[in-house]
């Protein structure tokens, strides 16, 4: 039996049925999901429902595919993304997260997404031209020095979601070169991608270690069962 496609959809709510998540900036619960609240009303980004609630139009912020809202869903307590901050993002991809991003920095943040695949990029541009507040750009991340013209002045926080054996030395690279002093970073840690011989929890002793000589580390939570294998750190730059 074929099984039928989803589809998204727009809905009405009370006022009553939406309400910060956990008082962070820009982020709210519908229902029992995460939403953002979307820039471009009536624009989709990945097939995520809308929620329209008053005057305001909300996007359902996908846990299961975006890591930030699994780690969000798994109880991370500290999430310093806020309006106006500019973030260099390192595996933009198509743009999942980038948007949700985009929504709580708002028209006074930036979001510089690179990525090395042409083709993800290109879905990326799309949602530049229409946002306003992503810029694009194709580079490999470990390679900061090669877009260092193109990212203008120091960055509030980095993000990582890049699937790397060397990802913990590409954000304290990308950091050094971009982040402001007490700025903030953020990495999904891919355990599978930097050993697949070793057990998760290894790999992640291992890179805390590693990252603790850069940053303090303000939060971390294992994003099973929504990204196996993965674990989500919140840093702050020594």
């Amino acid at each position: 039996m074929m099984r039928r496609r989803r589809i998204p959809v727009t809905r009405q709510r009370s006022k009553e049925s939406v309400r910060p998540f956990n008082d962070l900036d820009g982020v709210y619960s519908i229902d029992g999901r995460l939403a953002t609240v979307n820039l471009m009303p009536g624009v989709r980004v990945y097939g995520e429902d809308l929620v329209k609630i008053g005057r305001t139009e909300y996007r359902i912020w996908d846990n299961y595919r975006s890591k930030p809202a699994a780690a969000l869903k798994k109880k991370l307590k500290v999430f310093p993304l806020k309006k106006g901050m500019t973030v260099l993002y390192l595996g933009a991809a198509s743009g999942t997260t980038v948007s949700h991003f985009s929504d709580i920095v708002g028209k006074d943040g930036v979001i510089y997404g690179i990525d090395i695949a042409e083709r993800v990029l290109r879905e990326l541009i799309h949602h530049a031209e229409l946002r306003g507040n992503i810029v694009p750009i194709l580079a490999d991340a470990k390679l900061p020095g090669k877009y260092a013209g193109q990212v203008f002045g120091q960055v509030d926080m980095v993000f990582e979601d890049v699937a790397a054996k060397d990802q913990v030395e590409i954000l304290v690279r990308n950091s050094d070169t971009f982040l402001q002093p007490g700025g903030y970073a953020m990495i999904a840690i891919k355990s599978q991608s930097i050993d697949v011989t070793k057990p998760p929890k290894e790999i992640y002793a291992e890179c805390l270690a590693e990252l603790e000589k850069h940053f303090e580390i303000l939060d971390k939570v294992e994003l099973d069962p929504f990204e196996k294998f993965h674990m989500f750190v919140v840093l702050k730059k020594k």
